[in-house]
């Protein structure tokens, strides 16, 4: 992974957006159809809902053997992952619907997948997608110091076998979303004064925050020791959710970032990227399988990431027709568009990545 890229005037940056913006918005005005959600999303959010939450009742209400619950609690855990991806992703872009209540309604089914609103807009719309993979900012970039995602990161000995071990980290997401991320994130992003719309109280959300983790520990924690199953039994179907969720989650995230074709780029002493944000998103995003009808559906359209980080509050159901556009347009600009063209390949190239980072830079 490279961390200079070549640099574009600004005339030829804002070429390559204007005319792509225009065929973009030809292709939807064209075929007089909308840029949010449509009934293919709403249908799919109904199935993940499903997918979601059916399990978790049945495991309330019949007596099973605990092996059945484990296998329940993996299909909980697809079901969130499918939500967060399909459901939530698109609500807190404003991408799920023309209706500014329903994507809050949406986008605010991630209390019931142990996150928060307000940090998640804050990573995820704000730092992850304004300063996409720039090491210091784009949080997703940040494991702590066990795995090391990019070049700028501190080397450690035992990162010689992260392309071994990190897999087994990345289960650990959303487990760590529903303990102690969220409040590590809100006292951070208010110390630093960081928003994404108009700013809130903080004693609104401390308030929201704490009575939505309180609510979310009593339905999946509590309730099921109330009714009367066994709280190892509890914990551990509860943990195995969360690391399925997870898995899927971070590895998804994953390929479209950390892969050797995508650049994290260095802010100049200005504090400021050598190119205009578009460019920017087209060096350091990757493509997936974006021919794979499972993986497309599945993924909420995450697979296409080019396409979703250069029109964010475009609906993912809407990626794979657009996809053709962004890549004939920077073809024609002399621009990269990286993609992989099944996910096999760019689960090899992830992990490969991760192992040449795992090499000391001193000799490398």
């Amino acid at each position: 992974m490279n961390t200079t890229i070549p640099t574009f005037s600004k005339q030829d940056s804002l070429k390559f957006f204007r005319t792509l913006n225009s065929r973009v918005n030809n292709y939807f005005k064209e075929n007089n159809i909308k840029k949010t959600g449509n009934w293919k999303l709403h249908l799919k959010a109904v199935i993940m809902f499903v997918l979601f939450l059916t399990p978790y009742f049945l495991i309330l209400t019949l007596q099973m053997p605990f092996w059945v619950m484990l296998l329940l609690s993996i299909v909980i855990g697809i079901g969130m992952a499918g939500v967060g991806m399909n459901v939530m992703h698109d609500g807190n872009h404003g991408s799920y619907s023309n209706k500014t209540w329903l994507n809050k309604f949406m986008g605010g089914s991630i209390y019931i997948l142990a996150g928060n609103v307000h940090n998640w807009q804050v990573q995820h719309n704000v730092l992850h997608h304004t300063y996409t993979n720039i090491h210091g900012h784009d949080e997703d970039l940040d494991a702590g110091r066990i795995i090391r995602f990019t070049q700028e990161a501190e080397w450690h000995r035992f990162h010689k076998f992260q392309h071994y071990y990190s897999v087994f980290l990345y289960g650990l997401l959303t487990f760590n979303w529903a303990l102690t991320t969220d409040f590590k994130q809100m006292k951070a992003y208010l110390k630093r004064k960081l928003s994404y719309g108009e700013p809130q109280s903080p004693t609104k959300l401390w308030t929201v925050l704490v009575i939505t983790k309180i609510i979310y520990v009593s339905v999946w924690l509590v309730l099921p020791m109330i009714i009367g199953i066994t709280w190892w039994k509890v914990l551990i179907g509860f943990f195995v959710m969360h690391y399925t969720a997870g898995l899927i989650l971070s590895i998804v995230f994953q390929l479209a970032h950390v892969v050797d074709e995508t650049t994290n780029p260095v802010p100049n002493e200005e504090g400021e990227i050598e190119n205009t944000w578009a460019i920017h998103q087209l060096y350091t995003t990757a493509n997936f399988a974006p021919k794979n009808k499972i993986v497309n559906w599945f993924t909420g359209g995450l697979n296409h990431q080019i396409e979703h980080h250069i029109f964010p509050h475009i609906s993912h159901v809407h990626y794979g027709k657009i996809a053709e556009i962004v890549k004939e347009t920077a073809k024609e600009c002399n621009l990269p568009y990286h993609e992989f063209k099944t996910m096999r390949g760019a689960v090899i190239a992830h992990f490969k990545h991760l192992r040449d980072l795992g090499q000391n830079p001193a000799i490398a």
